[in-house]
C-alpha cells in the first residue's frame, strides 16, 4: 500500500475511486459520465446534490450562492477584485504566502491593495495578528491554510468590511461559521473533489455594486442566475466531488472529520517535537493540520530520509521547491494509519543516525 501526503492534487477515498471508475464505464445506459449532456436531467440532479451536500456540510446560511465553477482558486484571485472593487477603492490584503501574493498581485489590475499585515520578515511561518483593516476597505481578502508554509488561520479579525477568503486547502476539513464570511473560494483538489473545479460561496448581498464592467463568463451573478450552467461545466469533476461529499457526509460530517484530522495533526507534531532529527517550521500556535512542513537538524541527512520513506511506500513527502524540507498533507481522505506508518519509518530512521 502505498501512503499519499502529496499536496494536491490529492488523495481521495478508494471508495469515490471505485464509484468514479465505474460512472467513466457507465453512469446511465450504457453511458459514460465522460459523454453525457450537462443538460440531461441525470446530471442535473448530480449537480444540484453537490450544492446541497456543500450548503449542509458547511451549514452555509440563507441569503448565500454556491457555484462549481471552473478556472481554479488562480482565476478567483481576479475575479474577486473584479467582482468587488470598483476603480478608486481599495481592498486590504492578509499576506500569508505565495497564494496570497498571487491574489495580491491580480487586484492591483482593478485598484488598490492595501497590505494590512504581512510574515513575509519570517519566511511566512507564522500568520499575523493585531493588525486592523480600515473601515473604507471594499474587502478583506485573506487565505486560510499556507500549504507551502505550513501555516493555518484559526480565527478571523473583528472587522465590519465584507471577508473574502481563499479556503483551497482547508476548507471541509474543520467546522467554520459561514456567516462569518461574505465570500469563500476553494480549488477543488484537496478536500472538495478533483482537479477542474471551484467552490464559491458567495453571499448575494455584496454582487451587483461594482462600477466594472464585467465580462459574462467572470460575472459571479451571471453564474448564479446560469446554476453554475452558464457555460459547460466541469462534468466529471463535479461528479466526483458529489461522490466525495456524500463520503464525507456518510462519516459523520465535516465535525467528525476535524476530530481524526485533529488527531493526525497531533500524532506527526508529536513525533517532529520529540524525535532529534527533526524539528517543525511553523510556529507552533499557527501550525497546519493539513501540511505539516518540517526539516532536518542535519541537512545532509534530508536527502537519505526521502529516499529511505519513498522505498517503504511513502509518497509526496518532498516539501515545495521553493522552501525544501518535507510536507506532509493529511488532508481528509488521508487515514491515520498513514500517519502511524510515517512515525514508525521517522524512528526507525533516527535510530540509525542518531550518534
Amino acid at each position: 500500500m502505498r501512503h499519499n501526503f502529496g499536496a494536491g492534487p490529492c488523495i481521495l477515498p478508494q471508495e469515490v475511486f471505485r464509484q468514479a471508475s465505474q460512472a467513466v464505464l457507465d453512469f446511465k445506459d450504457g453511458l459514460s459520465i465522460l459523454e453525457i449532456s450537462h443538460r440531461t436531467p441525470e446530471f442535473e440532479a448530480v449537480l444540484a446534490e453537490a450544492v446541497k451536500l456543500v450548503k449542509e456540510l458547511l451549514n452555509v446560511p440563507e441569503g448565500y450562492s454556491v457555484l462549481f465553477l471552473q478556472g481554479g482558486a488562480s482565476l478567483q484571485f481576479a475575479m474577486v477584485p473584479m467582482n468587488l472593487l470598483s476603480e478608486g477603492q481599495t481592498a486590504a490584503y492578509l499576506e500569508t504566502g505565495v497564494w496570497a501574493n498571487k491574489a495580491i498581485k491580480e487586484v492591483k489590475n482593478f485598484g488598490s491593495a492595501n497590505v494590512v499585515a504581512s510574515s513575509k520578515d519570517a519566511n511566512f511561518n507564522y500568520v499575523p495578528k493585531g493588525y486592523s483593516i480600515p473601515e473604507d476597505s471594499a474587502y478583506f481578502h485573506c487565505t486560510s491554510n499556507n500549504t507551502i508554509y505550513g501555516t493555518e488561520m484559526f480565527s478571523l479579525p473583528e472587522t465590519k468590511v465584507p471577508v473574502v477568503c481563499d479556503m483551497s486547502s482547508d476548507i471541509m476539513s474543520r467546522v467554520i461559521d459561514v456567516s462569518q464570511y461574505d465570500l469563500i473560494y476553494a480549488g477543488s483538489q484537496k478536500n472538495i473533489g478533483p482537479a477542474g473545479s471551484v467552490l464559491v460561496i458567495v453571499k448575494d448581498e455584496i454582487l451587483g455594486k461594482t462600477t466594472n464592467k464585467i465580462p459574462s463568463m467572470l460575472d459571479y451573478k451571471v453564474h448564479i442566475e446560469g446554476g453554475s450552467m452558464y457555460n459547460t461545466p466541469p462534468v466529471f469533476a463535479i461528479y466526483v466531488a458529489m461522490l466525495n461529499l456524500r463520503w464525507l457526509k456518510s462519516k459523520g460530517g465535516v465535525a467528525e472529520i476535524e476530530k481524526e484530522n485533529i488527531a493526525k495533526a497531533n500524532a506527526l507534531y508529536m513525533e517532529i517535537d520529540r524525535n532529534p532529527l527533526f524539528k517543525g517550521t511553523a510556529v507552533v500556535e499557527d501550525r497546519s493540520r493539513m501540511n505539516i512542513c518540517f526539516v532536518m537538524e542535519n541537512p545532509e541527512l534530508e536527502k537519505p530520509f526521502l529516499k529511505f520513506v519513498e522505498e517503504n511506500d511513502i509518497e509526496g513527502l518532498k516539501g515545495h521547491r521553493s522552501v525544501g524540507g518535507f510536507r506532509a498533507s493529511i488532508y481528509n481522505a488521508l487515514p491515520i494509519t498513514s500517519v502511524h506508518r510515517l512515525v514508525e519509518l521517522m524512528q526507525v530512521f533516527a535510530e540509525k543516525h542518531q550518534k
